[in-house]
């Protein structure tokens, strides 16, 4: 069944996003008294549509139960990278439970974002999540934001980790079996060639643990789904 999140609710009635309606409409060619499932503050509705002259309305018929896969809140620390690499992260950890996306430039960081350009990105990266909750039947969407202030990473509550090629004793499953499932996990992923000894060392020093993914050298894009998935199956009841 196909899922949309709501913006507000009045009464029994849900109100949509414009492209959620063109997307019942034109896309799904759906008619009234089909059904939808409706997320609205982590809850999911069943509801039934009513087509009318100039609007479409979601009424909400029974609230169902349920309830999502249980394991730490992952944050992942991104570099900017190019739009391919970016929008498959971000639907990919969407689909697998990420929480939120943090991205900041790194000193191998090739792609630069332009602070004018900063709104229009989000706004782009936040529907790809969106569509990507949606598919996956989330009950809630990440969240995407760009930080300038490396500093304010210093301060995100819960265990902070950052992925190293020069790392070999401690890996990422010794790492997990320490961490209590309520946690949160905020995991820093370098650039194309890593980030560098100095992002390294003063990250370390303000209390990131490195960690080793294993001896092979996956590609940026394929860090975070690795990490996404080892987290699920380490914790997934």
């Amino acid at each position: 069944m196909q899922r949309y999140f709501a913006q507000t609710k009045e009464g029994d009635y849900f109100s949509l996003k414009q492209e959620d309606y063109y997307h019942i409409k034109t896309v799904m060619r759906m008619n009234s008294k089909d059904k939808i499932e409706v997320v609205y503050q982590n809850e999911v509705f069943l509801c039934g549509l009513e087509f009318h002259e100039k609007e479409i309305l979601v009424k909400a018929e029974q609230k169902q139960e349920g309830k999502e896969d249980v394991f730490p809140r992952l944050v992942l620390i991104l570099p900017f990278l190019k739009e391919p690499k970016m929008d498959f992260i971000l639907q990919k950890g969407t689909e697998l439970g990420v929480a939120e996306f943090i991205l900041i430039e790194m000193d191998h960081s090739i792609v630069k974002i332009d602070e004018k350009k900063e709104s229009s990105k989000i706004d782009r990266w936040s529907r790809i999540c969106k569509e990507a909750a949606e598919q996956s039947m989330r009950t809630s969407i990440p969240m995407v934001r760009i930080e300038r202030n490396l500093n304010a990473l210093l301060e995100l509550p819960g265990h902070k980790v950052l992925c190293s090629t020069q790392e070999r004793e401690k890996t990422i499953k010794k790492l997990l079996k320490n961490v209590n499932i309520c946690d949160t996990m905020n995991v820093m992923i370098g650039p194309e060639g890593g980030l560098s000894k100095e992002e390294e060392k003063y990250f370390e020093e303000k209390g990131f643990t490195k960690v080793s993914l294993g001896t092979q050298i996956m590609r940026v894009e394929t860090v975070p789904i690795f990490l996404s998935s080892v987290i699920r199956y380490e914790y997934m009841e």
